[in-house]
């Protein structure tokens, strides 16, 4: 089969079994998750103490306002520091390591290059969140679950892992070394997390400074309100991205 027609799951695969053998990614899923699992502990501990104050408000928050959807943020804290540690050798680690330009030998188009690359870190980071919900999940039979509110809340971190993997795959496609991509990994997401707070002490909301935020975007969903508007913005950041790694790396294949 020619290397045109070589599917991204090729490079997928190739990628998952690299991301297995480093020890980061499994030093990061294990330090994170640890600190989740006390967390969520610490969270519980607090709502069973609250428990009885809150019987007398029939519309009081619940275990999901009070330890689920807080997990979740926590894990969307985190994920500003994980995802450019994560993302920072994909494409950098090869140029620095001289495995780009064998790379590009095999003919494989710069598009399924970033594509398999992005998926292998994309599956990577949707299952640190799957096992991040199961912690709440697993005390489903002992508690009452909002199910709309935390699937919402899911969508919102799934979207945001997924923009900010993306925003790495670039800064890693434009690095030449990956601790400068995982830096400006860690700077643009902080960027575009907090580019609205000058506009909100200015008391301005809802201008165009507000909508490029990604806290703009990410909060109500934390919330439980699901609008095509926000999901659209995180697909458009994640497509700009990608597309920019692709146009950095066919660019430096045309300079060989």
């Amino acid at each position: 089969m020619s290397a045109a027609f070589v599917s991204p799951v090729a490079v997928t695969r190739l990628e998952w079994r690299r991301l297995l053998v480093r020890p980061l990614a499994w030093v990061l899923a294990a330090l994170t998750l640890a600190w989740l699992a006390w967390n969520f502990t610490l969270l519980l501990g607090s709502f069973l103490a609250g428990q009885i104050q809150r019987a007398g408000l029939p519309d009081g928050p619940g275990f999901t306002d009070l330890v689920a959807v807080p997990l979740l943020g926590q894990l969307a804290q985190l994920a500003f520091l994980v995802v450019p540690l994560l993302t920072m050798s994909m494409i950098a680690g090869d140029r620095r390591n001289g495995t780009l330009p064998l790379l590009f030998a095999t003919g494989v188009p710069a598009s399924r290059i970033v594509l398999g690359k992005y998926l292998a870190v994309l599956g990577w980071l949707l299952l640190w969140l799957a096992l991040t919900l199961a912690m709440p999940l697993a005390l489903t039979h002992a508690t009452h679950l909002d199910w709309g509110k935390l699937a919402a809340a899911t969508l919102g971190l799934g979207l945001m892992l997924a923009t900010l993997g993306a925003v790495g795959m670039a800064c890693s496609a434009f690095a030449s070394h990956p601790a400068i991509a995982a830096a400006a990994a860690l700077v643009i997401a902080l960027a575009l997390w907090g580019v609205n707070l000058g506009a909100q002490m200015a008391g301005i909301n809802g201008g165009v400074i507000n909508w490029l935020a990604m806290s703009t975007h990410l909060q109500p969903l934390l919330r439980g309100l699901v609008s095509s508007t926000d999901i659209v913005w995180f697909l458009l950041l994640t497509v700009l991205a990608l597309a920019l790694a692709t146009r950095r790396l066919n660019a430096d294949r045309e300079r060989g």
